[in-house]
């Protein structure tokens, strides 16, 4: 046996059981159960609650209101990047504080198409500038937004902006073999420093207000349920892809020394491996991935802004996965929806508990349920005789 396989035998086998070998490449990805699970919580996403919001009236008790078809695009978007996130931190161990750097530049890339398109139907009536540029006494469009209102560049600006500062950032700091908690601060620090860059007026990105007061999007009124129904059934298409990618990446070869990476780096560079390609590829992904999950965001809450960068959100994805399950996909994905969900409960009900209660959470799933809620779901399954 080589060394290589003697140091990380993941590295030299298919850890998948042999009836998954067998399987086709996609029925492997998953226990035949849990693909159940996972389309069916697509298919509820992406066309059930679609359909009761449009087809079924309002004066049925199944109809679904625009809030609920909002807030169910809005927690889809927030499984993304907690999927994203475990991907860098549950698989390659790599804890990042500047996640939400990410979404909120691809939040911001598809808002300048958005301000675009509200053309002379905005409060001043000009057809080239926003709203708050005409306020400010801006007198023309500055470079980097020419061009802004075709929809074709702003979608490959959600994925460039975020893909780019994160491989120019991971770049430098993975060579530098910056890793742990200096790793986390540094992140933390570079979205400090972004959320204060796009609080100022002088950057054209709208201040402290951001980018609000949507109209339509390719020329379809956002207020419109149709439009509504079809961004959730977007959202939920690029998490169930998201979900399939993240599968077959941690399966394969890669997928094990992401691991490998995580849980004894040094040797594994001793073993002849480069870990800065892996971690700077991993890296890239996921935070394009929530730039992607910022951009469908984005015209579904109707707003954007300086807040969305806070380092408190970053912190507050982290809690995502560490609730749902660090490296298991699909426990961030519940963790998402369990902290957002009661989040969107507290904050109407009791709004100056929330903070409490997170901080709650944070201290339980630390002291009693490492693995989250599908660890303490796969133990309850394995004690049933």
């Amino acid at each position: 046996m080589s060394d290589i396989a003697r140091a990380f035998p993941a590295l030299a086998e298919d850890s998948r059981p042999a009836t998954a070998q067998r399987a086709g490449p996609l029925r492997s990805l998953f226990p035949p159960h849990v693909w159940g699970a996972v389309a069916g919580g697509y298919v509820l996403l992406a066309v059930a609650v679609p359909l009761l919001h449009l087809a079924v009236p309002e004066s049925s008790a199944l109809h679904l209101s625009s809030y609920t078809v909002t807030l169910a695009g809005k927690m889809t978007c927030y499984a993304t990047v907690a999927l994203a996130m475990d991907l860098v931190w549950g698989y390659t161990g790599i804890l990042s504080l500047g996640h939400g750097l990410f979404f909120a530049l691809g939040g911001y890339a598809m808002g300048m198409y958005l301000m675009r398109a509200i053309g002379s139907d905005g409060v001043y009536g000009n057809p080239l500038l926003p709203d708050f540029m005409v306020f400010l006494d801006w007198k023309e469009l500055p470079w980097y937004w020419r061009g802004s209102e075709h929809f074709a560049q702003q979608a490959a600006l959600v994925v460039l902006a975020p893909g780019l500062l994160a491989f120019v950032f991971g770049w430098f700091a993975f060579r530098s073999r910056i890793r742990g908690v200096y790793f986390s601060i540094i992140t933390q620090a570079l979205t400090y420093a972004f959320m204060l860059l796009f609080f100022r007026n002088q950057t054209g990105f709208g201040g402290n207000n951001g980018f609000t007061d949507f109209k339509r999007i390719l020329g379809h009124p956002l207020a419109s349920p149709a439009t509504r129904a079809a961004l959730l059934a977007a959202s939920a298409t690029l998490l169930f892809l998201a979900v399939i990618a993240g599968r077959f990446l941690v399966g394969n070869k890669i997928g094990r020394v992401l691991t490998a990476i995580r849980d004894a780096e040094d040797r594994l560079r001793f073993c002849g491996y480069d870990p800065v390609r892996f971690k700077l590829f991993v890296w890239t992904l996921s935070a394009v991935l929530c730039g992607l999950a910022g951009a469908l965001y984005v015209p579904q809450v109707g707003i954007i802004n300086p807040s969305e960068m806070s380092p408190a959100n970053s912190v507050e994805i982290a809690i995502w996965v560490a609730v749902g399950g660090r490296g298991t996909l699909l426990g961030p994905v519940l963790g998402a929806a369990l902290v957002n969900g009661a989040k969107s409960f507290l904050t109407m009900a009791f709004p100056e508990l929330w903070l409490f209660a997170l901080g709650l959470v944070f201290v339980v799933v630390t002291r009693w349920l490492p693995d989250g809620v599908v660890g303490l779901l796969r133990r309850k399954l394995e004690e049933k005789p």
